[in-house]
């Protein structure tokens, strides 16, 4: 790869290349990480927590410039750098956990809009470090009480030194990466002289080595140099023992707090002020309307209820650090049986895997999970075995990325079946037996879900040529087997077409999935009709709750 040079505007596929080897470099670091997190709280997740944030951060990247699910696909040269750069840094928010993956989040946010605004006449060299410190203000105006000896200090030193060899006239942007990576070594290794709990662990900073993770691999594929990395110069590193009383600090919050808000940006500074006093660890980051909160409070309700007031807070995680660490433990010291990790596309579907029981994370069109959270749910479910069913077509590339990870390095084994459609997933779990053998059990699910087949009516968006014919918005589509085959105005008219189609094929159980308010009691007069017409078949309902999808179908 070409390091940027100085008379050109940094590129989009530059910047994509850097996180890809971002990416990579803290999946190989992540372990390392987890180990050496004991500040804010000894809860082991640090490095999880930076990878999935910039992992969410990557596949929105991805996305947004066409090579979705190819992480180290190349990016094409002519695209608009601004919208796929603002995609990324919404990315890095949506997808942020933790206190350390919400502050990287906001620093990730900084250097994209810096890079996005360059103009013609700037050097890259001077538009890296005023990205860096940038990022470092940002981060350091984002949490509540900032603390010295933490991401932020290896930060901050890495902005410095950037902008003071960005001075020199002729320096190019390698020379300015290079240089804020050996900055931000440094002040990782001094970080126990700032921090009393890391002298005492015998340990570096865990956000601070993330930071000089991402900046050492920026320096590799600029110069061909690797670095030596700061880990524990003090010792050993591990993941403390949780106190007796179930915190991990003898007077520190309980719980981790995380959401996000929709709300003015006017409303976030009295919302700060509310939280500020129950708790520690506050970060809020975000802006135009949309922010991420994390903090970390004994009265989860109480930081809640401060979102309401602000806004509306959505997605909210509620972590208990004591049952983390023992959770973690587990993992580590003792992984046994066999998982199914599923995605479900509304809260209906995701009752029903659950029932069944499955890991489940969400997903559907618009919200499709990256290969960092499917990641998190195989190795976070403590089996040995693990099968996943994406239950989506466009899902199947990020969860056989997801799956090479957890096996390479967690060491499970895993098995992707790519099941293409909510309803296939249903069909193979119901079929799911531990007890058989591993290989016997992914194939009877395989067969099970590839003989299913599936259709779905939904409501065109826009005006577009299908298989079936041309589509105005409003009209009614149905889907067969992944593909548009009828058009028609009658939500009950088109889902008899589907269904029929499918029939005529043969089949003994039909089963009808209702989406989100189910429309006219779409699903229940489809399956009326069904038993009336095809007495010999069964006939099952579910409520999915899916968004687009008034129904989904599926023939067995």
């Amino acid at each position: 790869m070409q390091a940027p040079q100085a008379g050109g505007a940094i590129s989009l596929p530059v910047v994509a290349r850097f996180v890809d080897i971002a990416v990579d470099a803290l999946a190989g670091a992540r372990e390392e990480i987890d180990a050496l997190n004991v500040y804010p709280v000894p809860d082991g997740d640090t490095g999880t927590n930076m990878y999935l944030t910039m992992s969410a951060a990557r596949d929105a990247l991805r996305e947004a410039t066409g090579v979705a699910g190819r992480p180290h696909a190349d990016v094409p040269g002519d695209l608009a750098a601004g919208p796929a750069l603002a995609a990324f840094s919404r990315g890095a928010l949506l997808g942020a956990r933790g206190n350390s993956g919400v502050i990287l989040s906001q620093m990730l946010g900084a250097i994209a809009h810096r890079i996005a605004a360059q103009q013609p006449h700037e050097r890259n060299a001077v538009v890296m470090a005023q990205a860096l410190r940038e990022a470092t203000d940002a981060s350091y105006a984002a949490v509540g009480v900032p603390v010295e000896g933490t991401m932020l200090t290896v930060a901050r030193a890495a902005a410095e030194r950037a902008e003071e060899r960005a001075r020199d006239d002729g320096v190019r942007a390698r020379d300015v990466l290079a240089a804020a990576a050996a900055a931000a070594r440094e002040a990782l290794a001094r970080t126990p002289d700032q921090l009393a709990a890391l002298r005492e662990a015998g340990v570096v900073d865990a956000g601070g080595r993330g930071i000089s993770v991402i900046l050492d691999a920026a320096e590799t594929v600029l110069t061909g140099r690797r670095p030596t990395p700061v880990t524990a110069p003090l010792g050993t590193h591990h993941i403390p023992v949780p106190l007796p009383t179930g915190d991990l600090t003898e007077h520190g919050p309980a719980y981790e707090v995380m959401y996000l808000l929709d709300a003015d940006d006017d409303r976030v500074p009295a919302l700060r002020a509310e939280l500020a006093p129950l708790g520690d660890s506050l970060v809020v980051v975000g802006g135009e309307g949309l922010f991420n909160v994390h903090v970390h409070v004994d009265d989860v309700g109480a930081a809640v209820e401060a979102g309401i007031r602000a806004g509306r807070p959505h997605r909210i995680r509620v972590t208990h650090f004591a049952e983390q660490v023992e959770s973690a433990r587990r993992r580590v010291g003792h992984r046994a049986g066999r998982r199914v990790v599923t995605v479900a596309a509304g809260p209906g579907l995701r009752a029903l895997f659950e029932e069944a029981g499955a890991v489940v994370v969400d997903g559907g069109p618009g919200r499709r999970p990256s290969a960092g959270e499917l990641l998190a749910a195989m190795t976070g479910c403590g089996a040995e075995e693990v099968v996943v069913l994406p239950n989506d077509g466009d899902s199947v590339r990020a969860a056989e990325v997801a799956a090479r990870t957890a096996e390479e390095d967690e060491g499970l084994r895993v098995a992707v079946i790519p099941t293409q459609a909510q309803v296939q997933g249903l069909a193979a779990l119901a079929v799911h037996e531990p007890g058989r053998s591993f290989e016997q059990d992914v194939l009877e699910m395989t067969a099970t879900a590839r003989h299913a087949r599936h259709g779905a009516v939904t409501v065109a968006a826009r005006q577009a040529i299908t298989m079936a014919g041309p589509c105005e918005p409003g009209d009614v589509l149905g889907v067969v087997a992944g593909d548009f085959a009828v058009v028609g105005s009658d939500l009950y008219d088109v889902a008899l077409d589907v269904v029929e189609r499918l029939l005529a094929g043969g089949g003994e159980l039909v089963t009808v999935v209702a989406g989100q308010g189910d429309p006219s009691d779409l699903a229940a007069r489809t399956a009326a009709a069904v038993e009336e017409r095809h007495p010999a078949v069964d006939v099952v309902v579910y409520d999915g709750g899916q968004e687009r999808y008034p129904l989904l179908v599926a023939v067995e």
